[in-house]
């Protein structure tokens, strides 16, 4: 076979393949119960509703539907969420709203066009690796600002941007997931969404807010948008239909400044042209029934006995000394060990065992956590996660004797 290694651009070979996606492909094994992926439950599709839905678009729109579409979007769906956007508290039109070919176009988009080679973004440790995968794409320089139970320390975020003004760098942007965040499932409050906000103003500099997760609220009340204390149009801020309505869809969108979308529109345009319009219409008919609303309800009230039992198996089958916060929301618990742990070197004892997870280290940027891994609680069924946990207590038992 010919080798073109030549010929690949030097950012292609810079390029690495997602932990997490190469976690999946090992977990396929249909005995194995795998808490790796940020999949929903297939049972959440609401799929009689889609199917209804799907009738109507070719009925009523098939020839407009069935065509190319304009790269910003469907017109009538910027609108329906820009009007729950400003229900959220921010005060944005459809004109700041782009529809994206699923969340990761949209981080892909950012990357694109605020990074060269070298250029510094401050991200969570832990941090979504979807995020981290499409800056380093870019070969973007991310550094990492730790957490706690409320999310990104603003306190350490400030050093870090001194220090780096110091050696005179200029951060790009701050990428944050400020709701259930993926991987530690943690809530910034409000307090610190606004003094994040008022530091980004004072430093000059842009946040990335990824809210995939906000909707799904089981003990917590709304919590407003980094975007909503935004007075500046330094916030972008994204999401996705992916975890409120189907992933196979496909479908996410930004909300920004007219002055960045339309920068994030030109840079789409090279990428896909875009979005499915035919998805696009299924989903505005599927909001302004008011289903979306009703799903979303369903959907919490699914997932929300699916964490509880992870928790409570958790106390059943974990050896004392892990930690593990209670999540309020979202997909993911996040665990971390007791010492003497590398939870990376100890997956290939948990798949022997017939049960996945992924490593803490996938979403550190600095090579951190080590003890930690993430779980995943809305795909598997009740029964799975009960089984699965007590597999998984087993396997790290068996680890912290041989330690001992």
């Amino acid at each position: 076979m010919t080798n073109i290694d030549r010929l690949y651009s030097d950012r292609a070979g810079k390029m690495r393949k997602s932990e997490i996606r190469e976690l999946l492909k090992v977990a396929q094994d249909p005995e194995v119960i795998s808490f790796a992926g940020g999949l929903p439950s297939p049972r959440s599709f609401p799929l009689q509703d889609i199917q209804g839905v799907v009738k109507s678009v070719l009925e009523h729109h098939g020839e407009v539907a069935l065509q190319y579409g304009t790269t910003q979007g469907l017109t009538e769906l910027r609108e329906a969420i820009a009007e729950r956007a400003c229900k959220d508290g921010m005060d944005v039109t459809a004109e700041n709203v782009m529809i994206t070919s699923g969340s990761q176009q949209a981080l892909d988009t950012i990357g694109k066009i605020f990074l060269n080679p070298g250029d510094v973004a401050l991200v969570g440790l832990p941090t979504y690796l979807g995020g981290i995968n499409a800056y380093r794409s870019y070969e973007g320089n991310l550094v990492g600002v730790p957490l706690d139970k409320d999310g990104m320390i603003i306190d350490v975020l400030e050093e870090k941007i001194i220090e780096l003004q110091k050696e005179d760098i200029t951060p790009k942007f701050i990428y944050v997931v400020p709701t259930f965040q993926n991987p530690a499932g943690v809530i910034m409050p409000e307090a610190r969404r606004k003094k994040l906000v008022d530091l980004a103003n004072e430093y000059d500099l842009v946040i990335v807010e990824d809210d995939p997760y906000g909707k799904l609220r089981f003990d917590v009340d709304h919590i407003k948008p980094i975007k909503s204390f935004d007075d500046e149009g330094r916030v972008i801020y994204m999401s996705t239909f992916s975890k409120i309505l189907s992933p196979g869809f496909r479908l996410a969108w930004t909300i920004a400044s007219e002055e960045l979308s339309r920068k994030m529109i030109i840079c789409k345009q090279a990428l896909d042209l875009c979005t499915n319009t035919f998805i696009q219409f299924i989903v505005n008919d599927f909001m302004r029934s008011g289903s979306l609303d009703l799903h979303i309800m369903k959907i919490c009230e699914m997932y929300k006995p699916k964490r509880d039992i992870m928790m409570n198996a958790m106390e059943n089958y974990f050896p004392d000394g892990y930690i593990c916060n209670k999540p309020k929301g979202g997909m993911f618990a996040w665990v971390t060990l007791p010492e003497g742990i590398d939870t990376e070197i100890m997956f290939l004892d948990a798949l022997k065992e017939k049960v996945a997870y992924v490593h803490g280290k996938a979403f550190s940027v600095d090579g951190s956590g080590g003890r930690s891994m993430r779980l995943n609680f809305s795909y598997a069924n009740s029964e799975k996660i009960e089984e699965g946990m007590k597999r998984l207590g087993a396997v790290i038992d068996k680890k912290l004797k041989v330690i001992c």
